[in-house]
């Protein structure tokens, strides 16, 4: 009901407000936690690692845990947005996002993982070393749906008449560079480019949210024409 009452500007800043909240927490485990501890080659000393940083790495899956529910809010103060647009494509873009949020949040279930077997017997290292890999490539099969929700975004800031193009333009070849993610070794060995187009991208979307939201005129002028062309279909 509170949502209802928020006009298109609001929910569209609450959109970079909840965006903001989501963007560090959700690679907060599998990016910087792992990346202090893991000691690739060498299991031992990873196990060593997780063992002694037991409530770092306890952070590393509570606070994702937490951002798919920011995720979640974010998304559908988009689809909010963005139902004015076409209905079929951002239906599509929630359903596509709802299920990329639930492997999020499968992936910090597996982070966690290694640690529960580390504390039944702190010498499973290579156990350990696999859930830690098996982890980082369910959160890999993430990075590929929200790369698809990307694309489908950027593709209705596009259609839009009430946001940039550009900035859709740029989600599009956001989503397509984390959709590379389908071959991880590919993906890899171009992920600086894929990082900054990321960047560029989500940043541009962030800030053009939290500071212009839309344009509550254009973005009713485009509900009515949207229904328009319903009844005439």
């Amino acid at each position: 009901m509170v949502m209802k009452m928020l006009s298109p500007r609001a929910r569209a800043r609450l959109s970079g407000v909840f965006e903001a909240l989501e963007g560090l927490p959700a690679v907060f485990g599998q990016t910087i936690v792992l990346g202090m501890l893991v000691v690739n080659g060498d299991p031992a000393a990873t196990a060593r690692n997780i063992l002694a940083n037991e409530g770092l790495y306890r952070l590393g899956f509570a606070i994702p845990l937490v951002a798919v529910g920011f995720h979640v809010t974010w998304a559908f103060l988009l689809y909010q947005l963005f139902s004015v647009v076409n209905r079929t494509i951002n239906q599509l873009a929630l359903y596509v996002i709802l299920i990329g949020c639930a492997i999020q949040a499968v992936a910090a279930v597996v982070y966690l993982s290694p640690l529960i077997v580390l504390e039944g017997n702190a010498h499973q290292g290579d156990v350990a070393m696999l859930l830690i890999n098996m982890s980082r490539l369910t959160f890999d099969v993430y990075l590929i749906f929200f790369g698809f929700w990307c694309v489908l975004l950027g593709y209705l800031i596009v259609r839009s008449t009430f946001m940039p193009r550009v900035i859709g333009a740029l989600l599009i070849l956001d989503g397509i560079g984390w959709m590379t993610f389908l071959v991880p070794p590919f993906a890899a060995s171009i992920y600086t480019l894929i990082a900054v187009v990321a960047g560029v991208a989500e940043f541009s979307l962030l800030l053009w949210m939290l500071i212009f939201g839309v344009n509550n005129e254009r973005w009713r002028e485009q509900e009515v024409a949207t229904k328009a062309t319903a009844a005439a279909a």
